[in-house]
């Protein structure tokens, strides 16, 4: 059995190279064996921020394949344009005779010339920008993206996958999330399929790695490049509590090893199966409040492995790269994990109420001060965010887009303490949660559509919630008096005046005097995670 591993390991070989071998029995019938494709990508003059890709195929019963790269990466809902990165592309036969090859649409090129041939198709991808989206090169290390690299051949998309990895003398460290093939070879790794290959970036260089830990025997690590001097044990020490946290939370743990692959400085991060990439450099983890944002940061792409890596909407999986796949249901895989976050770093013993409470102010002020409210639903927010930006600021008209960033965790918060309510504290959202992972991940293997989340909070809070569903489906104002109340919460608002004369609401979280002694359960079992 094929073990699923990041791996740090170290050789000193001359050049760095890649190779990725695809077989597949689709065409074995047709064409009498398999279709082989290998993959090699050196870098020659990584100071030029490029490297080169060759690529090596037989066994294709047509004489013309279509090779395309994708247009965007998993975990990143935006046009990436890796196919305007490729130059120089050419290709040729196993006589050294030159074949054609024409670029027929924005990623796609067709060669001429391949039945029962042993092609080669050469290219070179040029990298600009350090961004955990795409690929970057430069002399002292590689950051490759899948998707910014691997041409497939349009169809086979479900093709197994292994990668053998050659590395630089220079660049002894790499980190990876693909699947370890087996043990007699070094540095040969395998994916089922494209989606697992393009979901695993590679970092290679001089790497380092922190202070590992294991949960339920299973290892975790934190891997990095250009990482600066800070409190390496703390920082695992706390990741430790939070994925013990989480584990807990969901009764399980699905992969063989998780590693922290940190890139540098920049901003942002994926999330992947088994792995996150994240810009880091560790700058500013000497201060509380530089922990505590990137505690945050860590645990929002940890907690995306069970939220929408597993727990996924419908359309998530498996992909069309060809064009933006769109989801309804971005709230749900974003502004929910935004809100765990939170929940499971308190849960962990590693943020104050009084932290929580803030968080959560941040998100209700953000949604109360935008106006976009008044014109976008969650729903929408998710179906556009390839026009309007995660954040709603950039599509044609931001004033009248929202964050589910920002109203995806409040609304998940007003759920959560609807879902309290109803059952007198017997049942929350984390069971909603773990009933998504159970039934439609490990039980039916498929992502869940918009009436089946609805019908499973319902089935979890044991009441209607086509009324609290109008939160997510149009602009309907958000009842904070009623859903804070079942908490023994309110809101107190006050207005403040910024410097341009703007007046901007400003909201904070209150206890009322009066709770229950169900609504003073309701509150305390959610701040300490019961």
């Amino acid at each position: 059995m094929r073990r699923l591993v990041s791996t740090f390991s170290k050789c000193c070989n001359v050049a760095f190279v890649i190779a990725v071998l695809v077989l597949t029995c689709n065409y074995q019938a047709r064409a009498g064996k398999s279709p082989v494709m290998h993959y090699s990508i050196s870098f020659p003059k990584p100071e030029t921020h490029s490297y080169h890709v060759q690529l090596q195929t037989s066994g294709w019963a047509s004489d013309s394949l279509h090779f395309k790269l994708p247009k965007w990466t998993p975990g990143y809902y935006q046009l990436m344009k890796y196919a305007d990165d490729v130059q120089n592309i050419n290709a040729r036969d196993q006589n050294g005779k030159t074949l054609t090859v024409k670029k027929i649409n924005e990623n796609t090129w067709s060669v001429v010339g391949s039945r029962q041939k042993t092609i080669t198709v050469e290219y070179d991808i040029k990298t600009s920008r350090q961004f955990v989206a795409n690929s970057y090169v430069d002399s002292l290390h590689a950051y490759v993206i899948p998707a910014n690299t691997f041409l497939y051949v349009d169809g086979f998309l479900q093709m197994p996958v292994s990668v053998k990895v050659n590395m630089h003398k220079q660049w002894p460290d790499i980190a990876t999330g693909l699947m370890e093939q087996n043990a007699t070879q070094k540095n040969v790794f395998a994916a089922a399929n494209f989606d697992e290959l393009y979901d695993c970036p590679i970092l290679i260089g001089k790497l380092q790695a922190l202070p590992s830990f294991t949960v339920k025997g299973i290892e975790h690590r934190f891997i990095g490049y250009q990482m600066s001097n800070f409190d390496q044990q703390q920082l695992m020490d706390h990741l430790h509590k939070i994925i013990e946290t989480t584990v807990t939370m969901m009764g399980d743990i699905p992969y063989k090893r998780y590693t922290f692959i940190g890139i540098g400085p920049g901003r942002g991060g994926i999330e992947h199966l088994n792995n996150t990439t994240v810009s880091f450099d560790g700058k500013g983890l000497n201060t509380a409040a530089g922990m505590n944002q990137i505690l945050n940061f860590l645990t929002h792409e940890y907690f995306h492995h069970f939220n929408v890596k597993r727990i996924r909407p419908f359309e998530l999986g498996p992909f069309n790269y060809d064009a933006p796949v769109r989801t309804n249901l971005l709230w749900i895989s974003e502004g929910l994990t935004v809100y765990y976050e939170y929940l499971l770093i308190k849960r962990a013993g590693l943020m104050t109420e009084q932290q929580l409470f803030s968080n959560i102010e941040h998100n209700i002020n953000a949604v109360e001060n935008s106006p976009g409210r008044q014109f976008q639903s969650l729903m929408q927010a998710s179906y556009n965010t390839w026009a309007d930006g995660p954040f709603g600021t950039q599509g044609r008209e931001p004033g009248k887009a929202i964050s589910y960033y920002d109203k995806g965790p409040v609304v998940g918060l007003l759920l959560d303490f609807t879902i309290r309510n109803a059952t007198q504290n017997k049942q929350s959202l984390d069971n909603v949660m773990q009933l998504l992972y159970n039934r439609y991940y490990k039980q039916q293997q498929r992502g869940f559509t918009d009436a089946e989340f609805q019908q499973t909070c319902e089935e979890v809070a044991r009441v209607p919630l086509t009324s609290f569903f109008e939160y997510i489906y149009s602009t309907k104002e958000l009842d904070y008096k009623t859903c804070l109340g079942y908490a023994g919460l309110r809101l107190e608002e006050s207005e403040t005046t910024a410097n341009d004369g703007k007046k901007t609401k400003r909201m904070l979280l209150a206890r009322n005097t009066d709770a229950t002694a169900l609504q003073n359960e309701i509150l305390q079992s959610w701040i300490n995670g019961k």
